[in-house]
């Protein structure tokens, strides 16, 4: 098997619809970014108060909104959320896209390995200890305290991703490491359990908020903390395009080319667990992104190929953590939705197709 058909999707004896499959990803590329631009627009403008797009461009530029308040508003609360939601979203998305392809299984995500179990009994840990009036406590310290929460997550996060890196340098069987990974989120979420079923209810009802998820949380204070780890494992992600196209053609394939299986390996859970605990920890855990938008981006230019697909999940995993975010806010009203909630919608029809057209996807992977 070349590696062109591994990576292709494109229709067998057609060139002429493949030169044409490639000429258009570029224009594709360009539609997806200026949908991009419009959702990060309308996100900005629209909440429990529309804003017009004019004033939005007066804020961002420098100058001042009709309304004081507007300014305010664009810059301190809605400016930093969506930049969350976006890298948020594209973290979530190129995790799974590199988790299907590491474990051959195309309904993986970046949490399989346990992550976000960790991340929450970190949580869990703090929420159920101290309460909500001590969560509302460490608020109170600035940056210190707003971190507190986010701390929790990612040493939990942190440890668990440690002991599955010393378990993947035992395990060489990508399957029994999958396994691996999903009884430690087991064993993790129960432990969350027998908390919560030892704490008081006004406890418990900070964790479920937690829980729900949302991109709002993250302030200009933490961003120089949040952006550079999640940007940081984007980079990383992007260095391993070449040794995981070679992964599609099966591992005995990768290393007669040279690929070094364990060191990718390694990469991809480290890359993988920085962007899945930061995205954790400041957001809660974000659930169906990282299974949702890596199908979608290679529905929509017909390729493995992760040259193509990991710029393509960035943008429609940015693109789809946006759009679940504004429809949560409920645009024109004060109700909030829970995040996960809608990220659900988008990502529960994914999940079934992908389970209805089982042998397609599987020939992604072989």
């Amino acid at each position: 098997m070349s590696a062109s058909a591994a990576v292709s999707r494109e229709p067998r004896g057609s060139a002429v619809n493949g030169r044409r499959a490639l000429a258009r990803r570029p224009l594709l590329f360009a539609c997806l970014i200026a949908v991009l631009i419009a959702a990060i627009a309308l996100s900005l403008s629209l909440g429990s108060v529309d804003i017009p797009l004019s004033d939005i461009v007066r804020a961002l530029t420098g100058g001042e909104a009709s309304r004081d308040a507007w300014t305010n508003i664009v810059l301190r609360f809605r400016l930093p959320k969506v930049l969350t939601a976006a890298l948020a979203g594209a973290a979530l998305s190129v995790g799974g896209l590199l988790m299907q392809t590491l474990f051959r299984n195309p309904l993986a995500d970046p949490f399989v390995l346990g992550i976000s179990s960790g991340a929450s009994l970190g949580v869990a840990l703090v929420i159920l200890a101290i309460g909500a009036p001590g969560v509302a406590l460490l608020a109170g310290f600035g940056l210190a305290g707003d971190l507190g929460i986010a701390a929790a997550a990612s040493i939990g996060a942190g440890l668990v991703m440690l002991l599955v890196l010393l378990i993947a340098s035992r395990i060489r069987d990508r399957v029994a490491l999958l396994i691996v990974g999903l009884m430690l989120g087991y064993a993790v979420g129960a432990l969350v359990s027998l908390l919560l079923f030892f704490s008081i209810p006004e406890r418990i009802q900070a964790f479920i908020n937690w829980g729900f998820g949302s991109f709002g949380g993250v302030t200009w204070g933490q961003m120089p903390i949040f952006a550079p780890i999640v940007i940081g494992g984007l980079l990383l992600c992007a260095t391993l395009a070449k040794p995981l196209n070679a992964l599609l053609l099966g591992e005995s394939y990768a290393a007669s080319l040279g690929v070094r299986l364990g060191r990718v390996r390694l990469a991809i859970i480290v890359g993988v667990g920085l962007m899945a605990g930061a995205v954790t920890a400041f957001c809660g855990p974000i659930g169906f992104l990282g299974i949702a938008a890596p199908h979608l981006a290679r529905s929509l230019f017909g390729t493995s190929d992760h040259r193509i697909t990991i710029p393509a999940a960035l943008i429609v995993g940015a693109l789809l953590a946006i759009a679940a975010d504004l429809i949560a806010q409920a645009p024109g009203s004060r109700t909030v939705l829970p995040l996960n909630a809608v990220t659900a919608l988008f990502g529960a029809p994914v999940v079934i197709l992908a389970i209805l057209r089982w042998r397609g996807l599987r020939a992604s992977f072989e």
